[in-house]
């Protein structure tokens, strides 16, 4: 009996509004440097408009003032400090393992990973960080003494497609973007379009979610029930 190959499944999630309600910098980060959300990611658009720059870098770029205008610095462990105070939308951390044994019982192996424009250095430090594959996000350049203080890798919404590539080509490191337009056939990928599946809530997700589907797969869009129930009241 000839031996068949078991099929993989890759499960590629946003993070920020997806599988937490809230960004993850407002879990402990921002109410270190004496801000608020509010005011937090209003500094951050009047840098973003007034320089006309990226969004994702200026973010970045703010974290690192901040945290320097309050005289503590930015080492990896502190940014995973973090993620252990970020939440989830209920039923996430139970999720990875019934959806992984669910795929079991169908004859498929399930992958997990992250592509978002948050912090990999906050991700890794929650509870979940241990069922993803791979984390495609944000990261920063750090210090010989080990403090953050420039972006490495700064992910927007151009960058979330080429990760999905990465998948399909079975790429596993950023620095080894090259590869993602070397020409492999589609029989050899790891991962078929196909065999993919999207989870998103923003206008960031809508290309990710677009070239997935183009290419057979799926995408599924999930929002804050609570917020909408917010939205419906302000109408009514």
């Amino acid at each position: 009996m000839a031996w068949k190959k078991i099929p993989t499944v890759a499960l590629i999630y946003d993070f920020d509004g997806t599988l937490s309600p809230g960004n993850m910098q407002e879990y402990g980060f921002i109410q270190a440097t004496g801000l608020d959300p509010a005011e937090f990611w209003r500094k951050n658009t009047i840098m973003k408009e007034s320089q006309d720059a990226s969004e994702i870098l200026c973010y970045m770029k703010l974290m690192v003032e901040e945290a320097n205008h309050k005289n503590f610095e930015l080492p990896k462990k502190s940014l995973k400090k973090y993620g252990n105070k970020v939440e989830f939308f209920k039923g996430v951390p139970e999720w990875f393992n019934l959806i992984n044994i669910y795929g079991k019982s169908k004859g498929v192996k399930i992958e997990h990973y992250i592509n978002s424009s948050g912090l990999k250095e906050i991700i890794e430090g929650t509870s979940i960080a241990k069922e993803f594959k791979r984390i495609y996000e944000c990261s920063f350049y750090y210090s010989p003494e080990g403090a953050a203080n420039w972006p490495a890798v700064a992910v927007d919404f151009t960058t979330k497609t080429q990760f999905l590539f990465m998948i399909n080509k079975g790429i596993d490191f950023v620095k080894d973007n090259k590869k993602v337009n070397e020409f492999i056939p589609d029989i050899e990928r790891p991962i078929p379009f196909k065999h993919m599946i999207y989870f998103g809530d923003g206008e960031t997700d809508i290309p990710c979610m677009k070239l997935i589907k183009q290419q057979g797969g799926r995408s599924i869009a999930v929002y804050n029930p609570t917020k909408r129930k917010k939205r419906q009241l302000q109408r009514s």
